[in-house]
């Protein structure tokens, strides 16, 4: 599995707007991680030294303290198999202790997608995720001005930012320029929560013809979250990956990247932008 994929992107600057071109974005994909054939996490991340990655995430757990706690971590299933790159199994020395609920018993699981299936690819995610949530329905327009402002302004609303330089930001903007809400957090899905659970309390839900600015790269999950509240439109100083283009594509959400000024690249819903 390659680290980046080449993608159909529309560059408008100003009045003009280029014909679709290639470029490229990094890939995202699910890694489930089984233990004793049970499922310990599964974290997104980009393709590659997938077992250094495995190794250090069990030793931050505290799930091992050396190599030699390990006998052997392993792609899960048949050679061929999709998904097989996405799921490692994992099998701990003898004498090992597994990480057990005193509680429950049952073994300890961490992440924020939670699956028995030994196998998993971005495909089987978006599915499972539209099958939840569905197709927006929204077919609202949105100005590239509106856009433009909104990304441009995000700054001046990040006090903490200004201070630390530290935190990521995400506000939500009307499709008519009207600030909603802005939250600031050290992890950019953490401040897109704080913006969607704010609207939420307000009883503000679905948010169809509005937008989310947010301060970082655009992962899968942000997209999730967008979609989950019923935004219509997702915009970033920075790329988004290649599973976020996907689903934005697949749930019918407007992505655009890279806004600069009047400069930006359209992933997905271009019919939309005016």
């Amino acid at each position: 599995m390659s680290a980046t994929t080449s993608i159909s992107v529309v560059r408008a600057t100003g009045n003009d707007r280029e014909p679709a071109a290639s470029d490229h974005v990094v890939v995202e994909e699910p890694l489930a991680l089984l233990l004793e054939d049970e499922t310990l996490a599964i974290t997104m991340r980009t393709p590659g030294n997938d077992r250094e990655l495995a190794v250090g995430f069990l030793l931050a757990e505290g799930i091992i303290t050396s190599r030699a706690d390990l006998a052997r971590i392993t792609p899960c299933g048949r050679t061929g198999d999709e998904g097989r790159e996405n799921t490692l199994a994992i099998t701990l020395a003898p004498g090992v202790k597994l990480p057990v609920d005193p509680q429950t018993g049952e073994l300890v699981r961490r992440g924020t997608i939670a699956s028995s299936a030994c196998g998993v690819c971005g495909r089987t995610t978006i599915g499972d995720l539209l099958g939840r949530i569905g197709r927006t329905r929204d077919t609202s327009v949105v100005r590239r001005s509106i856009i433009a402002d909104a990304v441009a302004s995000l700054r001046a609303r990040q006090p903490v930012f200004a201070l630390t330089g530290g935190c990521h930001a995400a506000s939500l903007v009307s499709f008519s320029g009207e600030t909603v809400c802005t939250f600031e957090d050290v992890g950019r899905h953490n401040a897109v929560d704080k913006v969607v659970g704010a609207c939420a309390l307000a009883d503000r839900l679905p948010l169809h013809a509005h937008l989310l600015v947010v301060s970082g790269r655009t992962s899968f999950e942000i997209v999730q979250k967008a979609m989950s509240a019923g935004i219509s439109a997702l915009a970033s100083v920075s790329a988004p990956s290649s599973l976020a283009v996907t689903l934005a594509e697949k749930g019918g959400l407007v992505l655009v990247g890279f806004v600069r000024g009047n400069t930006l690249s359209i992933y997905a819903g271009a019919d939309r932008i005016v």
